[in-house]
């Protein structure tokens, strides 16, 4: 087994101490970077987890935060900080760009090979990123299928996956046209995958305490998202280049 090396770091974005968890491959050369955004809850073991397998496939990954090092565990307070920060992009692009920071000021990375993945809230972040014209080689996001402002889609540099739970009330159908819709006028390499059956945030871990209507685990579908994520970064963004 790979031997990786972790360590928390912190930085500034929306006026709060951000506390992200970085993961480093074996060796002392640069490798591609990759942003891992968490749900709205915020930063967790799972995304903590998450980085230490790209960092095990050979990436340097940060998993970032949203809330200023807390996890939001009540469903209301998560809410009243998560709706007014999705509705607000300029707010989002000053998080993920802080972590893009970050993560391009770490001596391992590469920073012009760099890709965002996220879900949820921290799967918006990374499209917001494309939306303000980042320098991303892929954008990858899992039941964050936000839509931004007219036009700005056109500014994604690099290939956009998205998946999504066939059952999401938080994701409808909708909104999953919507966001068809705003990629396929941007003239972009998308996709969309719809896992069937599953609910929103269908690939994290059942928690121990209260989430909102509508989200579920499903095994054996958050293993095929997680490997279309590494499939994602396999064909934008090798190791090896």
């Amino acid at each position: 087994m790979t031997t990786v090396t972790t360590r928390t770091i912190t930085y500034a974005a929306d006026g709060l101490t951000m506390t992200g968890h970085l993961a480093l491959p074996a060796g002392a050369g640069r490798r591609p970077g990759v942003l891992v955004g968490p749900e709205g809850v915020g930063l967790s073991g799972v995304e903590r987890r998450r980085a230490d397998a790209l960092a095990e496939l050979g990436y340097v990954a940060l998993a970032f935060d949203l809330h200023g090092g807390r996890y939001l565990s009540d469903p209301e307070e998560m809410l009243a900080r998560c709706v007014p920060l999705l509705a607000d992009p300029d707010r989002m692009r000053d998080i993920g760009h802080a972590a893009l920071d970050a993560l391009r000021a770490e001596p391992r990375t590469d920073p012009d090979r760099i890709a965002a993945v996220g879900y949820g809230t921290g799967g918006a972040i990374a499209l917001e990123l494309g939306r303000d014209g980042a320098d991303l080689r892929a954008i990858g996001t899992v039941n964050g299928l936000t839509t931004g402002r007219p036009g700005e889609a056109a500014r994604i540099r690099c290939p956009v996956w998205a998946g999504v739970g066939s059952q999401d009330p938080i994701m409808p159908p909708a909104q999953r046209t919507a966001f068809t819709a705003e990629m396929r006028a941007a003239g972009i390499d998308w996709r969309l995958t719809v896992y069937g059956g599953a609910l929103h945030a269908f690939h994290h871990p059942p928690v121990d305490h209260p989430v909102l209507p509508g989200v579920g685990h499903h095994p054996g579908h958050a293993r095929r998202a997680w490997r279309d994520v590494v499939d994602l970064l396999a064909e934008c963004l090798p190791v090896a280049e």
